[in-house]
């Protein structure tokens, strides 16, 4: 796989995803509507995190400490608390829990940026390798595929959060 080719990808799904942030705020940005899975405010951070652990696959990182924490004695508005936003965790209603939305956009943007260099910097033999990520065996590379997917979708949720707050249409029919 050619690295140039999937840090575009991964550098691409940024604009995809923070436009349909457009109109979030402090008061609404975990707003939890009825039948939906996941509030702006957790999908930040949950797609933030699942990218920095992506990027450790290849670069052998770790997840910075300046954007992540684990169980918190208190609230944190400068980083996540990771069990609150990882897979399968439930978010969480109450905004405070949560980084402030800025705060939250530059470490989704942060993630983006590591993973895009993590990326480039491998070669395509090492994008090649084979692991399993969720019990699921891929390469490297396809992992990053799936981070692309991973963000996608979890963009389709905002865009599903949007209409449920009768927020406006981010792309024009």
């Amino acid at each position: 796989m050619d690295p140039e080719t999937l840090a575009q990808a991964v550098e691409y799904t940024e604009n995809l995803f923070v436009r349909f942030l457009a109109g979030f705020d402090e008061g609404n940005k975990a707003c939890q509507e009825t039948n939906l899975p996941n509030h702006a405010a957790w999908l930040l951070g949950h797609c933030a995190l699942s990218m920095h652990r992506v990027a450790g696959v290849i670069d052998g990182g770790s997840v910075p400490e300046e954007d992540f924490v684990s169980m918190p004695e208190t609230p944190d508005t400068a980083r996540y608390d990771i069990e609150s936003i990882a897979k399968d965790s439930e978010p969480a209603a109450d905004p405070s829990l949560y980084p402030l939305l800025d705060r939250g956009k530059a470490i989704f943007h942060m993630a983006i940026v590591r993973l895009a260099a993590a990326v480039r910097a491998a070669s395509s033999s090492d994008l090649g390798e084979k692991m399993s990520w969720h019990g699921t065996p891929l390469s490297r590379g396809e992992l990053v595929l799936r981070i692309c997917f991973h963000n996608g979708c979890h963009a389709g949720q905002l865009v599903d959060m949007r209409r449920a707050l009768s927020m406006p249409a981010v792309i024009p029919s």
